[in-house]
């Protein structure tokens, strides 16, 4: 029984971390108002700025021209904000939200269902939620010095992120296996 709970700890699925990011397509002062929102939303961390890879034409982007905005977030405050971001979503993802490796990813349309007053000089942005699922040891296939190997047992798949979304938020997987 004992031997039953220790290996329990180390199966726990938790949240690794929460990107936030905010695609604006262009730079200037539509990129730093989305950066404003997600400070504001994070409450004081600092965004960082993304760059387009390659030159578009038809929608005007130059290579290297700063056209997102995204911040990491972890521990509580990120647990708190997923839990917003579901409840604009009403706790219901599709099947394909999940990816095979057991991470997971939405979008909101308006920022402003977050709680987030609005403000007519910042306006209305949508945002995506990406969301890492980790278990206790995954560090190990991920620091620089005496690296390992993640057991195939120790990943988490598509259907375990599934089950922990369900039990964790009382959540709802449309269009596919629950």
């Amino acid at each position: 029984m004992a031997e039953q709970k220790k290996s329990d700890v180390m199966r726990k699925i938790r949240i690794e971390k929460l990107v936030l990011n905010i695609c604006v397509g262009e730079s200037g002062d539509r990129l730093t108002r989305a950066a404003r929102v997600l400070k504001e939303l994070t409450g004081g961390q600092e965004p960082v700025f993304g760059s387009a890879r390659l030159t578009i034409r038809t929608f005007s982007i130059r290579r290297n021209e700063k056209i997102s905005v995204s911040v990491t977030v972890r521990g509580a405050k990120a647990e708190e904000i997923l839990n917003k971001g579901l409840q604009v979503k009403e706790y219901q993802l599709k099947d394909r939200n999940f990816s095979t490796t057991g991470n997971f990813g939405f979008g909101i349309q308006e920022h402003i269902d977050l709680g987030i007053k609005y403000d007519p000089s910042i306006g209305i942005y949508g945002m995506d939620f990406f969301v890492v699922l980790s278990r206790p040891g995954w560090r190990v296939s991920k620091k620089k010095r005496a690296s390992g190997r993640l057991g195939l047992h120790h990943k988490i798949t598509k259907e375990e992120s599934q089950k922990w979304f369900i039990s964790k938020f009382q959540g709802v997987i449309d269009g596919g296996r629950h």
